[in-house]
C-alpha cells in the first residue's frame, strides 16, 4: 500500500493535499466530525423510519418465533408489511405470538371529576394469538438500508488479519453472530462471513480496533456509546486510507449509537493513535533495493 495510492484515494477537505500519514489521518477525521455535524443523510433517516414500524417482541415471544422459525431476522404482521410495501406471498404459515388484549378501565365519577386528565386508565385484560410473517415469507418493495461501505481493499484484508493473529487474538468466521457483522470477545473476534472484501475489511477494522481499546482497564471508564464511536472512527479513517468509498456508513452507524461530533472529538487522541498502529501493519514487507542486492554474493559459472 503505497503512500500515493492512499492520498489520492481520499476526498480532499483542504486546499493542501495531505502529504503524510498523520495529516491523512487528520484529515479523515476531520471529515467524519463533518458528517456528524451534517446530521442524519437520508439513508439513515429512512432505514429508522422503517425500522420504527417494527416491533419490541417480549422475551416469550422472541422464543417462540426462534421455535417456529429458526432462520427468522426481521418479523412483521400482515398489515405492517402493507405498510412497508411489501405482500405476504401466497401459502405462506403466519408465526403465532401472544398480543396483549387492552381495555379502557373507566373511573367512578365522583373520582373522575377529582382529576379530569386521568378519567380512564387503560389496563391488561388478557392475550390473543396473533401471527407475524418473516421478511422471507414477503416479497415486494426493498427495505431501506444504510450506506456500505465499498471498493477494492485489495491485499489488506488478509495483511490486517495477520496483524490480528500477531496480537495473541483468535479470528474466527462464523454465521451464529447475524445479524452482527462482526463481534469483539476479547482475545477473539467473530467476522459473519459472505460479506463484500470492503464491508469484511471495514467490519474487521472495527472489531480490531474494540480489541486494542476496549478490551482492557479503559473499558471500565468508557460508555457503549464511546466505544462505538471511535471503533467505528477507527475503521473509517482506516477505509478511507486504503481507497475505501465509505459515503455516510460510519456517520450512520455512529448516530445509530447516539454518537456525535462532539463525542467523537473527545476521542482524537485514541482514535489518530489506534488508527496509525493499523495502517503501519498494512503497510507491505520491504522490497529488497538494488543497493541490497549489489551485496548480495553472486554465483558466478566459471569455465573449465
Amino acid at each position: 500500500m503505497s503512500s500515493n495510492a492512499k492520498i489520492d484515494n481520499v476526498t480532499p477537505i483542504d486546499s493542501k493535499k495531505p502529504t503524510t500519514k498523520q495529516e491523512l489521518i487528520a484529515a479523515n477525521i476531520k471529515l467524519s466530525i463533518q458528517q456528524l455535524e451534517a446530521g442524519h443523510s437520508e439513508a439513515l433517516t429512512n432505514y429508522l423510519t422503517a425500522m420504527s414500524r417494527f416491533h419490541q417482541y417480549s422475551f416469550g415471544n422472541v422464543l417462540e418465533i426462534a421455535r417456529q422459525m429458526p432462520t427468522a431476522t426481521r418479523v412483521a404482521g400482515f398489515w405492517t408489511w402493507k405498510n412497508l410495501g411489501r405482500s405476504v406471498k401466497a401459502g405462506q404459515k403466519g408465526i403465532r405470538i401472544l398480543a396483549p388484549i387492552v381495555g379502557i378501565r373507566r373511573k367512578k365519577d365522583e373520582e373522575a371529576q377529582k382529576d379530569i386528565t386521568k378519567q380512564n386508565e387503560r389496563t391488561l385484560l388478557g392475550f390473543r394469538n396473533a401471527y407475524v410473517f418473516d421478511v422471507s415469507q414477503t416479497e415486494g418493495a426493498d427495505l431501506p438500508d444504510m450506506h456500505q461501505v465499498s471498493g477494492d481493499p485489495g491485499e489488506n484484508v488478509e495483511r490486517l488479519a495477520e496483524f490480528v493473529k500477531s496480537r495473541g487474538i483468535q479470528l474466527v468466521y462464523n454465521a451464529n453472530i447475524a445479524p452482527a457483522l462482526g463481534m469483539s470477545y476479547g482475545g477473539r473476534i467473530a467476522i459473519l462471513p459472505g460479506q463484500s472484501k470492503a464491508e469484511e475489511f471495514s467490519t474487521l477494522v472495527h472489531e480490531t480496533a474494540h480489541e486494542l481499546l476496549h478490551k482492557a482497564e479503559r473499558r471500565t471508564a468508557t460508555t457503549k456509546t464511546v466505544r462505538e464511536t471511535e471503533a467505528e472512527a477507527i475503521a473509517f479513517v482506516v477505509g478511507k486510507a486504503v481507497g475505501l468509498e465509505t459515503g455516510s456508513a460510519s456517520a450512520d452507524y455512529i448516530q445509530l449509537y447516539h454518537g456525535n461530533a462532539s463525542l467523537l472529538a473527545e476521542s482524537l487522541e485514541v482514535i489518530q493513535q489506534t488508527a496509525s498502529v493499523i495502517l503501519a501493519a498494512l503497510e507491505p514487507p520491504m522490497l529488497e533495493t538494488t543497493e541490497d542486492a549489489a551485496t548480495e554474493p553472486q554465483l558466478v559459472e566459471v569455465a573449465a
